[in-house]
C-alpha cells in the first residue's frame, strides 16, 4: 500500500519538478476541453471525444498507453498511430470508403456548374501556403499547413504525414477542430462578404434525372482523371470513389450500409485515439502550434470566402431569376454534409421560404472531390519543387 502512495506522490511531483511538466497539465486541460466540446456543444463527438481522452492518456506521467516497454511491447496509442497512420495512412484512407458510401453525387451531376464551387473554395489552401512560406516555414511545412483549409481531416493527415512535417500534431488537431466548428466559422465568414439581399436570393430546384449508368461511371471516370492529373491523389480519390461505387452499384447494399455506419464509426473512433499520439506535451505545447492553428483558420475562412465571391462573380453575368445565392458558394468546402446544412439553416433564417439545401449539397460534394484533388496536387508538386 505504501508503495502505491509513493508512486502517486511521484506522479504528482512530475507536474512541478519535471522540466516541462507544466506542459502536461496544459494538455490534460486541452483533453478536457475537447471532451466538453463533444458532450456539451455536440461538436463532432465521435471524433473529439476519443481525441480528448487520448490527449489525457498520453500526457499522464509514466503513461502505459505510450512508449516502448523493456519486453518489446508498445503502448496502445503509439501502436495505433504507427500502424494506422504513420506506416500507410490506412485509417484516413479507409475512412474515405465510408465517406464515399455516404455521398449522393446526384445533386452535383444534375447541376454540373456546382463543380466550379468545389474548385473555387480551395483558394484558401494555396493562399495559406503562400502566407506560411512568407512567414519563414519550409515549403513542405507551409503546404501541410495550407491543407487544413480543405476542411477534410483525412486529407490533412495524409498530406502532412507523407510530407513528414514536424507540425503534424497541430495540423491534425486544427483540421478536425475547424471541421467541428463549421457552424460557427462559416456563418461569420459568409456574412462578412454578403448583404442581406444576396442571402435571400431564391434558387429554383428542378433536377434532371441522372441515369444509373452515369452514377456508376462517375466514380470510375473521376478516379482515372484525378490519377492522370495528380497521381498522388489516387489513394485518396480511389477510396472515396470506391465507397461511392458500393453505394451506386445497387448490388452490394449490405456492404454499402456497413461502410456508411459500422466501418465509418469504428474508424472515426480509432482515428481519434490514434491522432492523440501526436498530442504529447513536448510536441504540442509550443508557439508553432498557435501559429499553425491561426494559419489553419485563415485557410478555412478564405476557402469559404473564395466560394462566396466566386458565386457573386458569376452573378454579374447571370440574368435576374437565374442568379446564384452566394451562400451556396461557401458550401464548396469539403466539410460534408455539415457545410450544406449550415447554408440551409442560414437561408431559412433570412427567409423561411428559401430552401437551398440541394444546391448546397451539390457544391459540398464537389468540395469533397476538390479537396482530395488539391491534396493530391500538393503531394505531387511539393516533392518535385523541394527536390525530394
Amino acid at each position: 500500500m505504501l508503495q502505491h502512495f509513493e508512486f502517486l506522490w511521484e506522479s504528482l511531483l512530475f507536474f512541478v519538478t519535471q522540466d516541462g511538466g507544466w506542459k502536461n497539465l496544459v494538455m490534460l486541460a486541452v483533453g478536457g476541453l475537447l471532451i466538453w466540446l463533444a458532450i456539451s456543444k455536440d461538436f463532432e463527438p465521435s471524433l473529439l471525444m476519443p481525441m480528448g481522452l487520448g490527449a489525457i492518456l498520453v500526457n499522464l506521467p509514466f503513461s502505459g498507453a505510450i512508449g516502448n516497454a523493456a519486453d518489446g511491447s508498445q503502448g496502445i496509442i503509439d501502436w495505433l498511430f504507427k500502424v494506422g497512420i504513420e506506416a500507410s495512412e490506412a485509417l484516413p484512407l479507409i475512412l474515405f470508403i465510408g465517406i464515399g458510401a455516404m455521398i449522393d453525387f446526384g445533386p452535383l451531376l444534375s447541376n454540373p456548374k456546382m463543380f466550379l464551387f468545389g474548385g473555387a473554395a480551395q483558394f484558401g489552401i494555396f493562399l495559406t501556403v503562400a502566407v506560411a512560406t512568407l512567414l519563414g516555414y519550409d515549403f513542405k511545412d507551409a503546404a501541410s499547413i495550407g491543407i487544413i483549409g480543405a476542411a477534410d481531416g483525412p486529407t490533412a493527415i495524409l498530406v502532412a504525414n507523407v510530407l513528414q512535417t514536424p507540425l503534424l500534431p497541430a495540423i491534425m488537431v486544427a483540421a478536425y477542430s475547424y471541421m467541428a466548428l463549421v457552424p460557427i466559422i462559416q456563418p461569420a465568414a459568409i456574412k462578412l462578404v454578403t448583404t442581406k439581399k444576396e442571402r435571400t436570393i431564391h434558387m429554383s430546384y428542378s433536377p434532371s434525372s441522372v441515369s444509373r449508368k452515369t452514377r456508376i461511371l462517375f466514380p470510375i471516370v473521376v478516379t482515372v482523371i484525378a490519377g492522370l492529373i495528380a497521381p498522388k491523389s489516387v489513394s485518396l480519390v480511389g477510396m472515396l470513389m470506391f465507397g461511392n461505387l458500393l453505394r451506386e452499384c445497387l448490388k452490394l447494399d449490405n456492404l454499402s450500409q456497413t461502410a456508411q455506419t459500422s466501418l465509418a464509426n469504428l474508424i472515426t473512433i480509432v482515428l481519434g485515439l490514434s491522432i492523440s499520439a501526436s498530442m504529447k506535451a513536448e510536441n504540442f505545447v509550443k508557439l508553432d502550434t498557435i501559429i499553425v492553428m491561426a494559419l489553419g483558420l485563415v485557410a478555412f475562412v478564405f476557402d469559404t470566402i473564395a466560394g462566396v465571391l466566386f458565386a457573386k462573380f458569376l452573378n454579374l453575368f447571370l440574368p435576374e431569376g437565374k442568379k446564384i445565392n452566394p451562400m451556396v458558394g461557401g458550401a464548396g468546402i469539403s466539410a460534408f454534409p455539415m457545410s450544406a446544412r449550415v447554408i440551409q439553416k442560414m437561408a431559412l433564417k433570412e427567409d423561411n421560404q428559401n430552401h437551398l439545401l440541394m444546391h448546397a449539397v451539390g457544391a459540398n460534394v464537389a468540395g469533397q472531390i476538390g479537396s482530395v484533388v488539391a491534396g493530391g496536387i500538393i503531394l505531387t508538386v511539393v516533392p518535385k519543387l523541394i527536390g525530394a
